[in-house]
């Protein structure tokens, strides 16, 4: 489903949103249990343990971060993939949170691996082949509960696990799902007018049950072509869902407390409960 959704806290006459408005029931993020029944969907909490492994891809060691509850139990397994700002320790708070959810988060520092500086211009797409052998060493691990991964990412890993997922074949019996914020869903070296006009011609032949995250104010150039793609995959049935949290832009998932709003807590929240519950859905059934 592809929405909006407003929170407001004024006394002023309700306003007009510039932002899609589904009809209830259909709206994805309407709960008639909450609404009727006052009854809130519980989250699971776990204190994280962190620690760092490798994996060979062509010839180089890529270094990962991982992190998963602090326990002896097993965990669904989760490949984070960074953007363009790297693994820096910003986006590491990320996959903590997600672990916290209950899983197993295997995060690949591709720039790291291949000496490259944050917030590269130019694609390289050597890098997805390292993301793709960081899914074959996920699924090495004895600490899963499942079988497959699921992609996880924000920006530009966007674009490195949807290649991973399409290009590579790997969603046909290596991966259950695919989530991402504000991806980039172009490649970045493609022409100027590609880049607001169009969208990754991977991403139609993206059939992994998938989940969006988009700020309302996110730039143009950005939200046009994911919003594009996920109209046409709608159209042919796929298992697409776009969420457009109101009053947060791009990297609403890891802004610092020095400049984060009450908006990019509440979308963050959001956002992590509700992958949390479709990565478990799709990975154990639950």
């Amino acid at each position: 489903m592809f929405f909006g959704f407003s929170l407001t806290c004024t006394t002023a006459a309700a306003f007009e949103p510039d932002y899609p408005q589904p009809d209830f029931p259909q709206a994805a993020w309407w709960s008639d249990a909450w609404w009727d029944q006052g009854q809130i969907v519980n989250t699971e909490n776990h204190n994280v343990a962190v620690s760092e492994t490798s994996y060979v891809s062509d010839g180089k060691d890529v270094p990962v971060m991982v992190f998963r509850p602090d326990d002896d139990a097993k965990y669904p397994a989760v490949l984070f993939q960074h953007g363009r700002r790297g693994l820096d320790e910003l986006v590491q708070g990320h996959a903590k949170r997600l672990a916290a959810r209950g899983f197993v988060v295997f995060a690949p520092d591709i720039f790291r691996a291949n000496f490259m500086d944050p917030y590269p211009i130019e694609h390289d797409e050597a890098l997805e082949a390292d993301v793709g052998a960081g899914v074959d060493a996920l699924l090495t691990r004895r600490d899963l509960s499942s079988d497959k991964v699921c992609l996880y990412s924000h920006t530009r890993g966007g674009y490195y696990t949807l290649r991973v997922a399409v290009t590579q074949n790997r969603q046909e019996n290596q991966v259950a799902c695919y989530v991402s914020y504000y991806p980039h869903w172009q490649n970045p070296n493609a022409p100027e007018p590609l880049q607001v006009y169009g969208y990754a011609p991977e991403a139609d032949g993206l059939k992994l049950p998938t989940l969006i995250f988009i700020g309302e104010k996110d730039q143009y150039q950005r939200r046009r072509p994911i919003e594009t793609a996920v109209r046409f995959l709608q159209k042919e049935n796929r298992d697409v869902t776009l969420f457009v949290y109101p009053g947060v832009g791009r990297g609403f998932d890891f802004r610092p407390p020095t400049v984060r709003t009450f908006a990019d807590d509440l979308a963050t929240k959001d956002a992590l409960m509700r992958a949390s519950r479709f990565m478990k859905a799709h990975l154990t059934g639950n």
